[in-house]
């Protein structure tokens, strides 16, 4: 009996292994239709999160394809493109944002290990420095803790998140306040698009003004379950509802997205990686 469940439960792990293997490489366009009194006219918008340094086909042929294919106006990036750990590789993130940047214009919010790689210098250098320079170079509009506007109705803004925001288990709150702080006031008149890379605030975002967030970081639970959802995030909360999908709550938005790559835990079950699509339009329009 104990070795038929032995034998059962090894057959069980090799085939979700494959099936993990299998939907990894499974891109997933997902699109959502905003309308807002405040957006002037129609504005589509490509957000990627999350890719850690994977690659669609070489070079990320298949993503460039998938994002052609859409052929958004922008595009917003949501952060943790590479993985630092020991070291940080940003090459794979660099090729991407240079094709892109031929293509479209491109806007860049922090994710965790980006802020790692500025943060702990000691480990990295002037890794960071040296990344950001080159999306700069590149022609990407890096946003740390500050507001560009893309058209006289569209405002976005990057924050960068403090580090306790990223702690296991019992992260640090998040006071709208303190967002005012680092990144100023939220346009009011103008449609306001907020790059947070932790779903964690939705609450915050929305007091603090944010007309849609987007968001990433928790790689949509990794294992995802009918009805339950997302089961792990990255900071060991577990079934946590913001693993993925899109929230409203008084005319705001939060989409997260459930990311395009993997880190550490190399594992999707159920859990596409996804191409977030979002159509602005006005509130009078189809």
């Amino acid at each position: 009996m104990w070795f038929a469940a032995g034998v059962f439960c090894a057959a069980a792990g090799a085939v979700s292994l494959l099936r993990s293997e299998y939907e990894r490489e499974q891109l997933s366009v997902e699109r959502t239709v905003i309308k807002s009194s405040k957006i002037g006219k129609n504005l589509r918008l490509v957000f990627l999160s999350d890719l850690h340094s994977h690659c669609f086909g070489e070079d990320n042929k298949r993503l460039l394809k998938a994002i052609d294919h859409v052929n958004p106006d922008v595009v917003l990036v949501g952060g943790d493109m590479m993985v630092v750990k020991k070291t940080a590789d940003t090459g794979v993130s660099l090729k991407l944002m240079e094709k892109l940047t031929n293509r479209y214009p491109v806007f860049y919010g922090n994710g965790n290990h980006e802020n790692r790689m500025d943060r702990e210098r000691l480990v990295y250098g002037d890794q960071y420095d040296t990344y950001e320079n080159s999306l700069k170079q590149l022609g990407v509009i890096v946003l740390r803790d500050r507001t560009e506007l893309y058209r006289k109705d569209i405002a976005i803004t990057g924050v960068d998140l403090k580090e306790g925001c990223y702690k296991d288990f019992i992260p640090d709150r998040l006071l709208p306040e303190e967002l005012e702080q680092k990144a100023g006031k939220a346009g009011e008149e103008r449609f306001q698009i907020l790059l947070s890379h932790s779903p964690l605030y939705f609450n915050t975002y929305r007091d603090w003004g944010a007309d849609l967030t987007l968001s990433g970081h928790f790689h949509g639970g990794t294992i995802r379950l009918p009805f339950l959802g997302g089961v792990m995030t990255p900071q060991y909360q577990f079934f946590n509802p913001y693993c993925g999908g899109t929230f409203q709550k008084d005319e705001k938005y939060m989409i997260v997205s459930r990311g395009l790559g993997t880190h550490s835990i190399n594992i999707r079950l159920n859990n596409k990686p996804q191409l977030v699509v979002v159509d602005l339009k006005p509130k009078s329009s189809n």
